[in-house]
This record gives C-alpha cells, sequence and structure tokens, in this order.
C-alpha cells in the first residue's frame, strides 16, 4: 500500500490502497464508483488533516492548463485546471497583467480545491473573482457546470461540503473573473497598508500587494517541508454583538472585525494566543511559536497526536471564552 505522506502537507504517514494520477476527463471516465466511500479525491493535501489509513483508491487531481477564454476592454476570464499549483496560478494571472487573486497569494493547495473551501484572505475570497467550474460527476458520470450561485458560497464553505455532495464531483477546471486594472487593489487590512508603508509604495500595483501579502504569510506561517502544518486550523469565530461586548470589557484592546451591524468575528489565533497556547508543544505536535492559528508537526506525529491537540485548543478556548471553534481542516 502506498504512502501518503508525501501527498499531504502535515506530513503525517498513513497509507491508501492505491493513488490513481487523473491527468484528463478520460481518467475520470474509465473509472466505475457507485458511492463516493468508494474513493477518495486529494488535491495538493493542504487543507486535511489524516488519522487513519484510506482503504480505497485516492484519485489525485492532475488536470493541468491555464488559457484567457474571454476578453473585454477591462476584464479577462481564465480557465484553470483543477491540479493546477493555486500559487503559481496567482503568479501567472499577475504576470499577464491581471488584477484580482493578489490578496490570495501563496495559499497552499490546487485549483480545484479552491472553490469547496470558498479560500480567501487579507479582505478576498474566491468567490469574488469566480465565474464558474466545471466538475465530472464520478456517480452519474456526467460533466456538470457550476455558475457562481450554483456554488453556494460561505465562510469556507460551499455547496461541495454539503453531507450528500461530498466527494461526488470531482473538478476539472475553474473559470476565473480576472480585471485588467492593476491599480485596482484592496488594501483593507492593515498590515498590507503596513508593509507598503516600509516599502514607501504609495501607488501599489497588484504585484506590490502580492509581495506584501507573501511577506507577510512567510513572516507567519512555517514551511510545509520544514515544518508539517496544514496553514490556519480554524476559522475565525463570528459571535453575537452582546457576547463580544463582554468580552471585550476584560480585553478592551481584542481585534476584531464587524460582521453586518448585529455580529462580529474575532481571530481565532488571538483567542488562542490569550489562552496560553502559542508556542506550546505537546510531545511531536503544538501550536505554532509565531501564529497560534497554526498546528504543527514537528516531525513523527500521527494524524491522531494532531487531532488530540486540536480537541484541546478548543477546549481551552471554549473554557475560558465560551466560543466554540470549527476546523477549516478537513479531518479524515
Amino acid at each position: 500500500m502506498p504512502s501518503l505522506k508525501a501527498f499531504n502537507t502535515f506530513g503525517v504517514d498513513v497509507q491508501a490502497t492505491s493513488i490513481q494520477v487523473i491527468h484528463k476527463r478520460k481518467d475520470l471516465e474509465d473509472l466505475n464508483f457507485d458511492s463516493p466511500d468508494a474513493y477518495f479525491i486529494l488535491g495538493g493535501g493542504s487543507n486535511i488533516l489524516l488519522t487513519q489509513d484510506i482503504d480505497v483508491p485516492v484519485l489525485k487531481n492532475e488536470i493541468k492548463g491555464k488559457r484567457i477564454v474571454q476578453q473585454s476592454a477591462g476584464e479577462v476570464w481564465v480557465q484553470i485546471g483543477g491540479g493546477e499549483n493555486w500559487h503559481e496560478t496567482v503568479i501567472w494571472t499577475l504576470d499577464q497583467g491581471f488584477s484580482g487573486l493578489e490578496n490570495l497569494s501563496l495559499i497552499p493547495g490546487t485549483v480545484g480545491a479552491s472553490p469547496i473551501q470558498n479560500i480567501g484572505a487579507y479582505g478576498v475570497e474566491l468567490q469574488d473573482v469566480f465565474y464558474q467550474l466545471t466538475a465530472y460527476n464520478l456517480l452519474t458520470k456526467e460533466l456538470v457546470t457550476f455558475a457562481k450561485d450554483d456554488c453556494e458560497f460561505g465562510y469556507r464553505s460551499s455547496i461541495f461540503k454539503k453531507p450528500e455532495n461530498k466527494g461526488v464531483y470531482f473538478i476539472t477546471h475553474v473559470t476565473l473573473k480576472l480585471s485588467k486594472n492593476v491599480d485596482q487593489v484592496n488594501m483593507s487590512y492593515g498590515a498590507i497598508k503596513q508593509v507598503l508603508q516600509e516599502k514607501g509604495i504609495a501607488s501599489p500595483k497588484a504585484k506590490d500587494i502580492s509581495n506584501a501579502v507573501i511577506e507577510i504569510r512567510e513572516s507567519k506561517l512555517p514551511d510545509p517541508n520544514v515544518l508539517g502544518n496544514s496553514g490556519s486550523f480554524f476559522k475565525n469565530p463570528i459571535v453575537s454583538k452582546e457576547q463580544f461586548l463582554s468580552i471585550q470589557k476584560e480585553y478592551p484592546k481584542m481585534p476584531f472585525y464587524e460582521v453586518g451591524t448585529d455580529h462580529i468575528k474575532i481571530p481565532a489565533g488571538w483567542l488562542i494566543e490569550m489562552c496560553g497556547l502559542k508556542g506550546k508543544r505537546f510531545g511531536q505536535t503544538g501550536s505554532y511559536e509565531k501564529q497560534a492559528l497554526i498546528i504543527v508537526n514537528y516531525g513523527s506525529a500521527s494524524g491522531q497526536e494532531i487531532y488530540e491537540h486540536a480537541i484541546r485548543v478548543k477546549k481551552y478556548v471554549q473554557d475560558k471564552f465560551g466560543i466554540e471553534l470549527s476546523s477549516e481542516v478537513n479531518i479524515l
């Protein structure tokens, strides 16, 4: 049985029945499954924690290709293969003179996985630039197109995360709608402004935003090739204004973001840090020293050990703040 250690960024050593690499649609048409339990779809392995062996075939998305499918005076539509690396795709679009993805630089994973999670960072989410995707239904053997509304995007969620759809669709291509105006940028997150100011960039272009985001992420996030991790392990919780004000009385400097008029988003990393877990190690796992939101594998932790630390973190935050954290990482 082949090991999946090289195929997940936590570096967890579990085994699979087999690994079937998917390069084109024909590879999918040759498969015959009658249940999503009969196989497992794997992209870049960057948003998953494997706690057990996978006793079914693993379908590895390696569908490649980047092309412009349509353009107007100010906009462009690009179609990307689901197996393409996300960050390399961001850089490619910037090199073409297109903007829209710069805030999403250095997010690990594949393009095909990006709509499932509705990835987001620094004030931008995939849904902001998403146009449509094509997916192969592994049960009915049909190729289906999903427009933006069909995907039911939410905060780190989509229609593909619903129990009845989980694992049913293999995303072959994603089409994004980008801008040709590289001067139109999003600097809503203060950290980006700070980096640009330090560099003396008063009128940033899309590439400048990308460079700033890369610098920020590299200062906080460990390289998974050096220290196994899956980026942000938990979602930032959204609480009622009443609950927020109650916590704020004790922690007046608590960072927060307003969500509508009645709810507040609190950074999960801050909550975890306030529980004293930042940099705390438990055997071969623990919370990263530079960003408490990240759980790391110091070398030989099992998926179960990492999962147990995630449970530990959730309990600390629940006991101290009365807030239940939800995992952003998919746990198997």
